[in-house]
């Protein structure tokens, strides 16, 4: 634990702002627990503490932070994140960027799949001219890997906050998330607003689905982990269980080695709990000896439905038949149409690291991302 040096026990009396840049506390008034209710407590070797950000006493804009409180003591003191021990695993930081590029290139490329003069271009098979710009699937992902690469973990009042920072509403959101992440960023709890949808049930679209591949490439030797982390990634936008199972199915999809077919899609049922995304996981599997991608998908559905059970199945149908093979995987999810960007960041994340000719063609990643 490294605290400030220029903080004492009892010498910090106030910051101006949360995590989202809400004013919550007065200058020169003392920070409690008790004044922080909408921030999550921990306690770690017998200090407690709350998150905040943004506006710190040393006037270092979006410097996030950790404050502690000595158990039995109402005073905060500051922990420096510089000086913080960085998590250092470089193995998970290289299988989770390999599959980040991969989900950025098919959310890229499979973006411009909506552009007319493109469509000749796809229908041969060719990649079309120019630079692929990424949509919100590559926004979104590119937070999951910054926590991650930063905490080794996730934190979700981090995730919500990274994700309402760098929302930018020309990539293609949804009009829910774009509502959800703007009233998060005017000082929204997320934990409401992402319970709105469905009666009280959050949303079950395939915004939780599209970017946590990298999280599972991340945790892919500890299965039980990502399981748990996957559904932590999930509920901050997408509470509703369907949304949380096709996070989760995508998550141990990108952990799990290349294998035959039927056997992949076995092991990622044994982690998805019961319901409609597990029951169109479990026909992916019957559809295996259907060769044609049209054929699957006017089963299973192709994401026009943005719904992770309409989404999720086809991916991993995908997948499951070229696990191994970047481009023949791209295509073959390609040629369904449907939400073409989005199937193919799923596809794309899972199967890792595309042509570099491809990366050379996308966008790069955001350098805040950490990606480089």
């Amino acid at each position: 634990m490294f605290l400030h040096p220029d903080v004492e026990w009892a010498g910090l009396t106030g910051v101006e702002a949360d995590p989202v840049g809400t004013p919550r506390y007065r200058d020169g008034d003392p920070v409690r627990i008790a004044d922080t209710p909408r921030n999550r407590e921990w306690e770690v070797a017998g200090l407690r503490g709350v998150v905040y950000g943004d506006a710190d006493p040393y006037g270092r804009e979006r410097s996030w932070r950790y404050g502690v409180f000595p158990v039995g003591q109402d005073s905060l003191v500051l922990i420096d994140e510089t000086e913080l021990e960085p998590v250092t695993d470089t193995e998970r930081r290289d299988r989770a960027l390999a599959s980040l590029r991969g989900l950025a290139v098919g959310d890229a490329l499979g973006s411009q799949f909506f552009v007319p003069e493109n469509r000749g271009a796809f229908e041969r098979r060719e990649t079309p001219p120019g630079s692929w710009e990424w949509t919100d699937d590559t926004e979104m992902a590119c937070s999951v890997f910054a926590v991650l690469d930063r905490y080794g973990r996730v934190e979700q009042d981090l995730l919500a906050a990274l994700f309402a920072e760098h929302h930018d509403f020309d990539r293609g959101y949804g009009p829910s998330t774009n509502r959800m992440l703007r009233l998060v960023r005017e000082g929204g709890d997320w934990r409401e607003l992402a319970r709105e949808a469905f009666d009280g049930r959050g949303s079950w679209g395939n915004g939780a689905a599209m970017r946590v591949a990298p999280l599972g490439a991340w945790f892919a030797d500890d299965l039980d982990t990502l399981v748990a982390q996957a559904a932590l990634s999930a509920e901050v936008t997408h509470a509703h269980p369907e949304a949380v199972a096709g996070a989760v199915a995508v998550a141990v999809a990108a952990a799990l080695p290349p294998s035959p077919p039927g056997p992949f899609l076995d092991a990622v049922l044994e982690r998805v709990p019961a319901g409609t995304v597990r029951d169109g996981i479990a026909e992916a599997r019957r559809l295996l000896t259907i060769a044609d991608p049209s054929v699957a998908a006017s089963v299973l559905g192709n994401g026009r439905q943005v719904a992770a059970h309409d989404t999720v199945p086809f991916a991993l149908w995908v997948v499951a038949r070229h696990r191994d093979d970047y481009v023949r995987a791209f295509w073959t999810a390609a040629a369904a149409g449907g939400d073409v960007d989005t199937v193919c960041a799923i596809v794309g994340g899972i199967v890792g690291e595309p042509p570099a000719a491809w990366l050379a063609a996308c966008e790069p990643l955001p350098t805040w991302a950490g990606a480089g």
